[in-house]
């Protein structure tokens, strides 16, 4: 572990939470992250790990989006709509300080685009939608299917939230929902894209690689229980 001095530009600090951690946990930790950061007494800071299972909503949602059958959903101050966190999926909530919000997402897609190439699958973005998508193809009924989703928040130049990226997650989970408010696409992972199991543990250290690379930054671990003593 290397110390923590305030904030230095060229630092990314790698926080990983573990698996099956409440939403609303993982949640609580950011904003005090965000605080900390904001403040300059953090350097830039990932929380990576995977959720127990949850629905949030983004400031976007619609109510027609919900789950009708009374499924309870998480109201969450990010950007987009509706999607599932859980067991399966890789999440990344990067804390970093930015000027440029569009050229940031972008960056997290990219990130994306090149862990899932590690793996041999070919991601794309699509205009118009967030995150990053696998080619469909209409000859043969073969839907657009979403592999990974962004979703943010930027308050004092300092962002929350992240991206998720879909590894061995079982899809049954998104078929009570319109994921991220998008009809008529599919959701996939690298699972199901390579015929092989390919597990968060596995994808973890690849993301973090291909994430720090994104942003220009040099990372380095930091245990949960050093990041609170700040």
């Amino acid at each position: 572990m290397r110390p923590i001095q305030g904030d230095d530009p060229h630092a990314l600090a790698i926080v990983r939470l573990g698996v099956d951690v409440p939403y609303e946990q993982a949640w609580s930790l950011q904003r005090w992250v965000h605080g900390k950061r904001a403040a300059g007494e953090l350097t830039d800071t990932v929380l990576i790990l995977e959720h127990a299972p949850v629905y949030t909503a983004g400031k976007r949602t619609a109510p027609h989006e919900r789950p009708s059958d009374g499924t309870p959903v998480v109201d969450v101050d990010r950007g987009g709509r509706l999607t599932w966190h859980g067991p399966g999926q890789l999440v990344a909530y990067p804390i970093v300080a930015i000027t440029d919000v569009v050229a940031y997402a972008c960056r997290l897609e990219e990130t994306m685009i090149q862990v899932c190439a590690d793996f041999g699958v070919t991601a794309r973005r699509v205009p118009g939608r967030a995150g990053v998508w696998a080619a469909g193809d209409p000859v043969i009924g073969l839907p657009d299917r979403q592999l990974g989703a962004v979703g943010l928040r930027v308050a004092r130049g300092v962002t929350m939230h992240g991206f998720a990226l879909n590894c061995a997650n079982d899809p049954r989970w998104f078929n009570r929902i319109t994921p991220c408010g998008i009809p008529g696409v599919g959701v996939s992972s690298l699972s199901a894209e390579t015929g092989r199991r390919i597990v968060v543990e596995e994808v973890m250290p690849i993301a973090e690689k291909r994430l720090a690379e994104a942003l220009g930054k040099q990372p380095f671990d930091l245990h949960e229980e050093d990041l609170l003593r700040r």
